[in-house]
């Protein structure tokens, strides 16, 4: 049986997620398809992905990818997670991940709306909503904000209370449809670092509805993508990863023809079977990676990039902050002092030419941000650490 060590799974990372030398890729799309897609809940994130994948790109580059060519759509999916999919990807997402996030998302709201009293059948409730707002949007001769959507349809102005002690209104009403395909996040009405999408109708937006293939195909074809970028991992990362169960990884590895390959743990791992051969260790390297790129949050099982630093790099609910890595490795966290400097939490040693090469990142991204805060809700233990250090610093400074 092929055994694949950690060392050479640190090689493939960086050879299939464009993160080495000679293997960074032209395009905001071929970024996004280096890693399957690109996590879009944090709205900077995919602008710094793309960043550190595609030399001198643009934010002007990003933008026109996701909304004037519209080749990369933002999409509910896996783990109800935020993604960028490259257009070609949607199909398979929409109708296995996302369907699977609606479906639980419908049961949990339909049975809020019933236990309120708000409405007898809260499925029926739904598809009322669906049909009024989507009429709504095709009423519009533009997209239309969450606020407008509410306006215009008085059905979805609610506040449905939860047996948890918390509430649900038109945005979760919006984020249902979204995942369902009914609707799409379209354009926006701010620009990097902020987002605030706009909602629009499929049709108009892509230009046609999204075929949904059967379930089964489309989980087949986001493991076999997986694979070709992530692999091999075990069957608790693809379960994780696709937010979905056993039975459905199981049997996509198995349509798939997957090779069980060894690894350095007790759990075997997954291979596309054309996907074999031992890849050899790239040029050295280093990359700043944003919070929550898909690099970071590819598998459930992070050790063999990740080592010690789990607690200090990732929030209570799994959550990455911004990374620092050297040759397949997270050796600390990078983030933006009050003058908007990138700079490196280093949280082990690294050599000198690693040094150097993370101050050369630090400074490239300081010049492409441009003086651009980046705010983000996701801050580890350590960028917490970092920015309590220059808020004293900041408190300290004489007075002028």
């Amino acid at each position: 049986m092929r055994h694949v060590t950690d060392s050479e799974r640190r090689a493939r990372l960086a050879t299939r997620h464009a993160l080495a030398p000679g293997r960074l890729v032209g395009s905001p799309e071929e970024a996004a398809r280096a890693v399957v897609a690109l996590h879009a809940t944090e709205a900077p994130s995919v602008y710094l992905s793309t960043w550190a994948r595609v030399p001198h790109v643009g934010i002007e580059d990003i933008d026109r990818a996701l909304y004037d060519d519209r080749t990369l759509v933002k999409q509910l999916a896996m783990r109800r997670t935020l993604f960028a999919f490259p257009r070609d990807v949607l199909p398979a997402a929409l109708s296995s991940a996302a369907a699977r996030v609606a479906t639980t998302e419908r049961t949990r709201m339909a049975r809020d709306l019933e236990r309120a009293e708000m409405a007898p059948d809260g499925n029926a409730w739904l598809d009322r909503a669906r049909c009024a707002v989507t009429a709504a949007l095709a009423e519009s001769p533009v997209a239309l904000s969450a606020a407008e959507l509410r306006r215009a349809v008085p059905l979805v102005d609610v506040t449905v209370p939860t047996t948890a002690g918390e509430s649900w209104s038109a945005p979760q009403v919006l984020t249902l449809l979204g995942a369902e395909g009914a609707i799409v996040r379209g354009p926006t009405v701010g620009r990097f670092p902020t987002a605030r999408p706009l909602w629009e109708l499929p049709q108009r937006w892509l230009g046609a509805t999204v075929a949904q293939p059967d379930p089964g195909e489309g989980y087949r074809e986001l493991v076999r993508r997986w694979l070709r970028a992530f692999g091999p991992g075990t069957e608790d990362d693809l379960v994780w990863w696709l937010g979905a169960t056993k039975t459905v990884v199981r049997r996509a590895l198995r349509d798939l023809d997957a090779a069980e390959v060894t690894l350095d743990g007790p759990v075997p791992g997954w291979l596309l079977p054309d996907d074999l051969d031992v890849v050899e260790q790239p040029e050295a390297w280093t990359a700043l990676l944003p919070p929550l790129d898909p690099t970071v949050m590819g598998w459930k099982d992070r050790a063999f990039y990740l080592g010690p630093h789990r607690a200090q790099l990732f929030d209570t609910r799994g959550n990455a902050g911004t990374t620092v890595w050297v040759d397949g490795r997270v050796v600390g966290c990078w983030h933006q002092d009050p003058d908007a400097v990138v700079r490196i939490h280093l949280l082990e040693s690294v050599s000198a030419s690693a040094r150097r090469s993370l101050d050369t990142q630090a400074a490239r991204l300081t010049a492409w941000l441009d003086g651009i805060r980046n705010p983000t809700g996701y801050r580890s233990p350590a960028m917490r650490v970092q920015e309590q250090g220059w808020h004293t610093t900041e408190r300290a400074r004489p007075m002028v």
